[in-house]
């Protein structure tokens, strides 16, 4: 029996604001935004668009690109850090509106992490409540936790949400979800290097902050690492692996675990210029861009890896 991720769909705010629009309001330029992240534009969603509506867009893309049956889906699960309330969960609002009516739902939140964790969720419970179809959704409305006054923080993020059907199969055993692992790190100095203020213990005021030049080092040591723990742990190297599709935060984060590590860079899918960071939807975006260019095939084994606030972190080996 092996756990596949056996359908994708995504699904992007339709306004789209550049490094020009923000230069018009913002002390800085394309040139300097995009040197630095490697970002051009960003999708945003409007005011009343929350994480839901985002997830219920990408999960109704997803059933008409699939055979499946909504009454079939035997759990939703939604990665979010940008959840429309405290409760009731996103997951719930997305189990109604898309008719799974037999599901049991819920959210998790593991920052720009969540896909990953979320894929390593959906496997163990496959595997061990003999589940059949679980729709794995990731929503993020990032953009409404920014300070648009803030250029070092707000120029980096964007909105977007991916669906992903995950389902148990014996047809193939050469595809499927190879192996996942996952990391935390909550000690005072790292739990606090990604921030978003608001909540109770700021009387629900704030914004998300960020120590930069900290977040940039602990990305590349412990994406890296989990890369290399990964791989040693299942007897691969990257010899085995077709492409490597990171979190897509900041193209320098990326271009540097090349250069420090010896990554071969041809196999990075980067995908920072159009979409900036999606927190945990940018995995699902970067994949479903890929396959419907077909860059990304099937039969290809795909590395993933990822870190978000937390500090999380982890990394996937999936064959297609």
């Amino acid at each position: 029996m092996r756990t596949i991720i056996r359908c994708i769909a995504t699904y992007l705010p339709e306004k789209v604001v550049t490094n020009d629009d923000l230069s018009k309001v913002l002390d800085t330029s394309d040139e300097w935004i995009y040197t630095r992240t490697g970002i051009e534009s960003r999708h945003i969603a409007e005011e009343d668009e929350l994480a839901s509506d985002l997830g219920i867009a990408a999960s109704k893309k997803l059933l008409a690109l699939s055979d499946i049956d909504p009454i079939d889906i035997d759990a939703v699960i939604v990665s979010t850090t940008t959840a429309d309330r405290r409760f009731p969960s996103c997951a719930c609002r997305i189990q109604g509106a898309i008719g799974a009516n037999r599901a049991f739902a819920f959210d998790i939140n593991a920052a720009c992490a969540g896909f990953i964790y979320g894929l390593a969720i959906s496997d163990s419970m496959i595997r061990s409540m003999n589940l059949k179809n679980v729709l794995l959704v990731t929503a993020e409305t990032l953009t409404k936790f920014v300070d648009w006054t803030d250029r070092s923080t707000c120029v980096l993020f964007g909105d977007g949400a991916g669906a992903l059907l995950i389902q148990s199969s014996s047809d193939d055993e050469s595809s499927g979800i190879i192996s996942t692992k996952l990391y935390s790190d909550g000690s005072e100095e790292r739990h606090d290097s990604i921030l978003s203020h608001r909540g109770p213990q700021n009387g629900y005021r704030g914004y998300t902050t960020m120590a930069g030049r900290s977040v940039f080092r602990y990305a590349i040591e412990n994406m890296s690492s989990s890369m290399n723990e990964i791989l040693a742990e299942n007897n691969m190297t990257l010899d085995d692996i077709d492409w490597i599709i990171p979190h897509q935060a900041n193209r320098r984060i990326l271009e540097s675990m090349c250069k420090m590590r010896n990554f071969p860079t041809e196999k990075f899918i980067i995908t920072t210029k159009d979409h900036a960071n999606t927190s945990s939807s940018s995995i699902p975006l970067a994949l479903d861009e890929k396959l419907r260019e077909g860059k990304i095939k099937a039969g290809d084994t795909l590395l993933f890896t990822a870190l978000g606030a937390g500090l999380v972190w982890g990394a996937a080996i999936v064959r297609l």
